[in-house]
């Protein structure tokens, strides 16, 4: 038996806003799955959020092998080849929404959030920049395994301030660090294994600022599906009070014959990838 990803992901322009700013693409066979949230004026954050999903998965479609293959920052030594990958690409995303501010003075401003994953095997590595968040959901456990780069969740890890002061801040919407700022980014690198029955989840801030973690556990493990499970957190977000777009993505590890794979590959064909229509 071996670990196989099943994934399903929603984005909803939400409550207030009327453009959706968020981005988000998977795709299962190379292992890659990624959301963005948007940031700037006149549109322009849903075309930071576009450049940086396209530029990662782009990167990704090219084999590492190739000697043109581009490689750009620097090579952090303290996680896999996997996760090293990962920020390469993310260079490149950055580098491509800066190109892209530069060439378009009325963009200025314009950037992204990211969380990504890069999963092979029993083996998955993450990366982000920004506020959105990844949280594992293992049994009726729940852990978020980014940690944010905003002002108020600085002050937390300095002890200025609680996390339930936090919550309630109204500077949540400072952002440290987002993709495009400027003409590097390094994002934070981790690698975890997965389980059977692991759900990741990838969420911009949509979300997560407005359902609580336990909530969020109890609604992926009562859905049937987890195409009704993005939904009922879509809807948790808007119950909530959600003043902005909320994206969501799923990925469940399932264990699998090497028969009911073959099975699965020829049946659900272009379900492998996705990629959101905003």
């Amino acid at each position: 038996m071996a670990l196989v990803i099943q994934a399903a992901a929603k984005t909803d322009v939400g409550l207030v806003r009327t453009n959706n700013e968020d981005n988000f693409a998977y795709d299962i066979g190379r292992g890659i799955f990624v959301v963005c949230d948007g940031m700037g004026g006149q549109a322009a954050g849903e075309v930071a959020s576009k450049i940086a999903v396209d530029a990662v998965l782009n990167h990704f479609s090219r084999d590492p092998h190739e000697d043109k293959v581009q490689v750009v920052g620097r090579v952090f030594g303290e996680v896999s080849e996997r996760a090293n990958r990962l920020a390469h690409a993310i260079q490149l995303a950055n580098q491509a929404i800066h190109r892209s501010v530069a060439r378009n003075p009325d963009r200025s401003g314009m950037g992204s959030t990211i969380v990504a994953v890069h999963a092979q095997g029993s083996q998955f590595s993450i990366a982000n920049v920004g506020d959105s968040r990844i949280y594992l959901v293992r049994g009726k456990a729940i852990q978020q395994l980014t940690s944010d780069h905003s002002l108020v969740m600085e002050q937390v890890r300095r002890g200025i301030i609680t996390v339930e002061q936090a919550e309630q801040s109204k500077m949540q919407n400072v952002i440290l660090k987002a993709l495009g700022s400027e003409e590097s980014v390094e994002p934070d690198l981790a690698d975890h294994e997965f389980a059977a029955g692991d759900v990741l989840l990838l969420c911009s801030d949509g979300l997560s600022r407005y359902v609580k973690e336990g909530t969020m556990a109890e609604a992926i493990n009562a859905a049937t599906s987890l195409e009704t499970a993005c939904d009922e957190l879509i809807a948790l977000a808007k119950t909530g009070g959600s003043d902005d777009n909320i994206t969501c993505m799923l990925l469940r590890t399932v264990e699998q014959s090497r028969r009911e794979r073959l099975v699965e590959w020829f049946t659900v064909g272009n379900k492998n990838s996705q990629r959101s229509l905003s």
